[in-house]
């Protein structure tokens, strides 16, 4: 296990780049957030890293996961990110959906679409995209597994066709970043919604990503 002391060390002297390569204009703010340990209450048990547990009094009510109603005709089981509202949903019987909030890709980043969870990674490693490191190339060109890798303590990879589409779903070390857009496109989540997630989707599950109330490219 990690203390909190330590994994607050261990952000702050992070540089802090995710599936975000012109951040540079928040990352003032998100190191004065990381050294701000209220961020924080506690851990969720996990393996090889505890998962730093988010004081949700500091985010909207709205974006506390939750069962919420829901009026789409996507079979139960199904996963819809709505980019607009920022909420991804994991649909439900009976008309019914767990609702998580997300930061998702900035303006001329977001993509639409539909695919299917290609694989399933815990505590993932992570690598710049080409795009990434075009925008930003003092990016580093690979993060291990830990706390302060940029994909958190899970990811779903989204692929079309059998092959990747480069996007993600993942966990994120940078819970203010929860509700916007700031991204390279991949769909951010806290990462005990992103574990909740991960433990209930199986690779296949498919995937609708909307925009604009459409998830048709």
């Amino acid at each position: 296990m990690i203390s909190r002391r330590s994994f607050l060390a261990a952000l702050s002297a992070a540089p802090l780049a995710a599936c975000n390569a012109t951040q540079q204009a928040s990352q003032s703010a998100a190191v004065e957030a990381f050294n701000d340990s209220a961020w924080y209450i506690g851990t969720l048990d996990d393996e090889p890293f505890d998962i730093p547990l988010v004081d949700r009094s500091r985010m909207k009510p709205e974006y506390a996961r939750q069962t919420v109603s829901y009026s789409g005709s996507e079979r139960p089981g199904t996963i819809v990110v709505d980019i607009d509202q920022r909420f991804l949903y994991l649909v439900q019987p009976d008309n019914r959906a767990i609702r998580y909030a997300i930061g998702v890709g900035r303006q001329g980043f977001s993509w639409r679409g539909a695919a299917t969870v290609g694989r399933k990674a815990a505590w993932p490693a992570w690598s710049p995209t080409t795009t990434m490191v075009s925008l930003k190339p003092d990016l580093p060109r690979f993060r291990k597994a830990g706390l302060d890798n940029p994909l958190g303590a899970r990811a779903l990879y989204l692929y079309q066709d059998g092959r990747d589409t480069l996007f993600r779903i993942h966990g994120t070390n940078e819970p203010w970043s929860i509700g916007e857009a700031v991204s390279s496109g991949c769909v951010r989540m806290l990462n005990e919604d992103v574990l909740d997630l991960y433990n209930r989707v199986p690779v296949g599950t498919t995937v609708l990503v909307k925009r604009n109330g459409r998830w048709r490219v």
